[in-house]
């Protein structure tokens, strides 16, 4: 591993940072070596990253001086946080911070931190067309990593910001699947109307990544929006009942109604999607599919991911 450049790849288990280990350990150029940070390298994932090849670190990414030395004689790193693990944004951009803080003590040559908009930019918390949330966000799991941005910019961090897309592996882990309703009928719910949402298959995020580091400092201080294809609530419904081979149909609600439904962070993720539907231009603008299969040769788009995947979606 000392013969090629490390990348120290923070959520090395989990959804990107575990798509950029494998595509790092599976890469035929074997440019990079990985340094994975886990919480518990004694995981089922993180043994079998080390089976692979890779270098474990056990590692909280709030820990400053443990990232540091997690950093000492590597070249970048990855860095990412997951809100969804304890609904902090503050956590969230103290985890933000601290891996931006070690990047520069550290002297990284180049750092990917895979960020989301501040959607307090495009629309005010005095904006009552989408209600505040925990008195000082909009989209709490967006707000504070778009705010971090601005730590890696004070400090001179050579960074790529990496704008992410929706996951399509939501359809199987997260309940976004079709709902079979009263009616008996299947159908996909989203506060979208006739709105194309970007999404983009999670394996995809870290290969995109492995060719944003491929690139050298090509992207360097660069926003870079990634998705594998724009489509409708329509679209998503009509693809999804041709893999599972059923009628799924769209049921496109408003943001208020979505936000009502009474599910953990419903509220956030109805803003969410309001965001993104009434900022559809800008959105799916930035989120550059071109730019994404060139990083990434590979990227799937809906189609070719369910035909994979589909098997794997749970039916309600």
């Amino acid at each position: 591993m000392s013969d090629n450049k490390i990348i120290v790849v923070a959520g090395a288990t989990g959804a990107q940072g575990g798509g950029l280990a494998r595509a790092i350990l599976n890469d035929p150029a074997r440019e990079f070596a990985l340094r994975a940070l886990t919480r518990d390298p004694n995981s089922e994932k993180a043994q079998e990253l080390a089976r692979l090849g890779a270098e474990l670190v056990a590692c909280d990414i709030g820990d400053e001086a443990a990232l540091v030395k997690a950093y000492e004689g590597a070249y970048g790193a990855f860095c990412v946080t997951f809100f969804w693990a304890h609904f902090s944004p503050e956590r969230e951009l103290a985890e933000a911070s601290a891996m931006a803080r070690a990047a520069k003590t550290a002297g990284l040559k180049q750092v990917i931190w895979s960020t989301l908009e501040d959607t307090r930019k495009f629309i005010s918390l005095e904006d009552d067309r989408m209600p505040t949330l925990m008195g000082k966000y909009k989209v709490p799991h967006f707000d504070a990593k778009g705010e971090a941005d601005g730590v890696f910019r004070q400090l001179g961090v050579p960074t790529t910001f990496l704008l992410t897309s929706f996951y399509w592996d939501n359809f199987i882990y997260f309940g976004s699947g079709p709902q079979k309703g009263p009616d008996g009928k299947y159908a996909i719910t989203l506060p979208m109307g006739d709105r194309k949402l970007p999404g983009i298959a999670a394996e995809d995020i870290g290969k995109c990544a492995l060719g944003i580091f491929k690139a050298g400092d090509e992207f360097t201080g660069r926003t870079v929006g990634i998705s594998g294809e724009h489509l409708t609530g329509e679209e998503m419904a009509a693809a999804l009942g041709g893999a599972l081979g059923i009628d799924v149909g769209y049921n496109a609600v408003e943001p208020a109604v979505y936000r009502s439904f009474g599910f953990p962070s419903a509220e956030d993720l109805g803003n969410m999607f309001q965001f993104n539907r009434d900022f559809s231009g800008y959105f799916c603008g930035i989120r550059d599919v071109a730019l994404s299969r060139k990083l990434n040769p590979e990227m799937q788009d809906l189609k070719t991911w369910l035909a994979a995947n589909a098997s794997k979606i749970p039916l309600g």
